[in-house]
């Protein structure tokens, strides 16, 4: 989806609650990878990938100058033979580490698979986001979680080409404003938690 086709899909949207919810996820998102430099580890389900958001977070990261927005897509079943942007598996979430960013996107729920895999990041100190159908699991182990119910106007494809655009915009809100007790009794736990950095 082009910048033309965004606009237009923004001025239908106009006046709904998705156009200030997706600039808020992207803002979060945007917010959390600026300000480590970058870390963006991008993960779908065993069933869906979401190569599409991986391409537009590309694009966006060029043509903002934002580079920390490029992701590292994770996949389920990457191989050693192929290409190296496309050979990360599950075992990257496993090396997960504070200031890396987890987005993960969940069209049908993520699976107790992937969702162990995506504890394990949060407890070493990794943000987790999630853009779901509204997956209860997921949306408590997220920092940030943006739910496209199933029984909406959009779909999720249509909701990641919104936020892929807006964290690519230059001027966004501030991401965050003051966090609800929730959010820090949560970050508080994950710190008391997560193991001690290595000493070399």
């Amino acid at each position: 989806m082009d910048a033309v086709r965004v606009a237009l899909l923004r001025e239908v949207l106009a006046g709904t609650e998705w156009l200030g919810a997706t600039r808020q996820f992207a803002g979060t998102l945007r917010g959390s990878v600026v300000s480590y430099g970058g870390g963006l580890l991008l993960v779908g389900t065993e069933e869906y990938e979401p190569w599409h958001l991986a391409a537009h977070l590309v694009d966006e990261a060029a043509w903002s100058g934002t580079p920390e927005l490029s992701p590292t897509l994770v996949r389920h079943a990457a191989r050693a033979t192929d290409p190296a942007h496309l050979a990360v598996g599950l075992g990257r979430l496993s090396a997960a580490r504070r200031g890396e960013t987890l987005l993960v996107v969940s069209p049908a729920g993520p699976g107790s698979g992937l969702l162990e895999r995506v504890h394990d990041a949060r407890r070493a100190g990794a943000t987790v986001l999630a853009l779901d159908t509204g997956d209860r699991d997921l949306a408590a182990m997220a920092h940030e979680s943006l739910a496209v119910p199933q029984d909406t106007d959009l779909d999720l494809d249509t909701v990641q080409h919104l936020v892929s655009a807006a964290a690519g915009e230059n001027s966004l809100p501030a991401p965050r404003g003051r966090r609800r007790l929730r959010d820090r009794l949560s970050r508080l736990a994950d710190q008391l938690t997560s193991p001690p950095p290595p000493r070399w």
